[in-house]
Parts: structure tokens; sequence; C-alpha cells
């Protein structure tokens, strides 16, 4: 029986193996080509360690056709930082809420929060275009930033779903010293909720900074370009200089890894403890 355990697990590991091979390739694959000529970038059979690393690729990546990346990486962290610590901020307030205490409605108000995670953002996305509008918000960030501070239902669920996980008794002896709801929830709950933190932390960072759609559709003026329209102006209608955009991806890819560096602590840690009581 021990034979064919550690049989299975040698088995099990293989195959994780080579998934994460196969996973961990197509970055292999950007890195490389973002160091080649563009004579090498479409040869039969592939090159993957290029004869002459070519480093200037990253620096007219930087700069090419005009765009500032510098500028772009500011308006991304103007759109993700606000967006990030709101939604941690204010997902967590009502995620305490809907976990902690008891009012009218509680389970209604959570299930329509729930169900409004089935709707399309395609959806929704006429209607919003056209209540900015009228607030002359075109053009700028503020379609990016605003709606974001006030949480989303995602956050809201995994929060809720930690919070339940947390003994009652330190929530019940904190009220007899006299602490209220928000010292609670601040000195209590947010400490403890570490893991659901950096994992909220994470997806949100995330998605708001490879969000394509939402700059593409309220952003005209270059100038306030974030970093996914900067990328997307490498695809030209001919042709597509795929040695700066893999250039170019590969830097605009560092943020994303180092928070996930950060938070990696933290991270599976959470996603595996907010599903352990609904």
């Amino acid at each position: 029986m021990k034979k064919k355990g550690q049989v299975r697990k040698l088995i099990a590991y293989i195959i994780l193996s080579i998934m994460s091979v196969l996973c961990i390739l197509p970055f292999i694959w950007m890195v490389s080509t973002s160091l080649k000529k563009p004579n090498e970038i479409f040869v039969m059979p592939p090159v993957w360690i290029p004869e002459a690393f070519d480093w200037n690729n990253y620096v007219e990546a930087w700069h090419a056709g005009g765009l500032n990346f510098g500028l772009m990486f500011y308006n991304t962290m103007l759109v993700v930082i606000p967006v990030t610590v709101f939604t941690i901020i204010v997902s967590s307030l009502a995620a305490y809420a809907f976990a902690r205490i008891q009012f009218f409605g509680r389970n209604l108000i959570f299930m329509m929060l729930l169900a409004s995670l089935m709707i399309p953002a395609t959806v929704t996305l006429i209607p919003q275009f056209i209540i900015f509008s009228k607030l002359s918000w075109l053009d700028s960030l503020k379609p990016l930033i605003i709606p974001g501070l006030f949480g989303n239902a995602f956050a809201i669920f995994l929060l809720r779903q930690f919070f339940l996980t947390l003994p009652a008794d330190i929530e019940e002896a904190a009220m007899i010293d006299g602490c209220s709801r928000f010292r609670i929830w601040w000195q209590m709950f947010l400490p403890l909720s570490k893991p659901a933190i950096a994992t909220i932390t994470v997806f949100t960072f995330q998605g708001v900074y490879n969000d394509f759609m939402g700059p593409l559709v309220y952003i005209n003026s270059s100038d306030k370009f974030t970093i996914q329209l900067g990328l997307s102006a490498f695809n030209g209608v001919y042709t597509t200089n795929y040695d700066l955009l893999m250039a170019a991806s590969v830097f605009t890819l560092l943020p994303i890894i180092i928070i996930f560096l950060f938070a990696q602590r933290y991270f599976i840690e959470g996603i595996t403890l907010t599903g352990v009581k609904g």
C-alpha cells in the first residue's frame, strides 16, 4: 500500500510538473521574443534563445510611436491604487455587516448582491456611458476610478465568508469591554483577515490593471492612456512590431508579479479559508 501511495504521488508530481511547464512556456516565449531581432521571430524551427540579446527593444518600446509608458504607468496607478484601497475598506465594512449584524432583509439584500455577479459587464456598459456622458466625465479617469470606490460584490462575498469563520467569542468579549462595531471591525477583524485581504488585493489590482475595455470606451486623449491602451497601440492595421510588443508586455507585467510575490504568503490561505463556512 505504501508503494502504491508513493507511485500515485510520483505520477501526480509528474503531471503537475508537465502542466507547470506548459503554463510557463508562453511567458518564456514572451521574454525570448522581446530580446530578438525582427528576423528571428517567425523563423522555423522556432528560436528560443536569440543569437544576440537585443536589449534596445526595451528602450524603443518605452517611447515607441510617441508613447510615454512612464506617463501611462502613472495614469494606471492613479486608477489602480485608490480602487484597490477603497475596495478593501468599503467591501470589508459591508462584509462585516452581512456577517455579524442582524438587520431586516439582510439575507435578501445579500442574495441580490450575489445575483449582480451574474450580470455581464457589457450589459451595463451603454447605460454607464450615458450616465458618465451626462456628468461630463468622458475623456477623464473619473469613470475608471469613482465606480470602484464603492466596493464590489465579489470582494464583499469573499470577505463575508472569511468573517464567518472568525470566532464570535472575540467579538462578544470586545463588546462587553465597550468596543463599538467600527472599532471591532478596524482593530480585530481586519488584522485577522490578512489572507482574505491579500486575496482581494491581488484580484482587484490585477483586474483594474489589466482592464482594457473601460479605458478604450472612456478615454480619447493619449496623455490619459493607461498601460493596456499603450500595449494595444503596437498592433497596427497591417503590421505588428512583435519584438517591441513583447518587450512592452514584459515591463508592464512586472507590477503584477511584484504584488503577487508580496501577497503570496496569504493568497492561497485566503482562497482556501473563505469557503469554509457559508
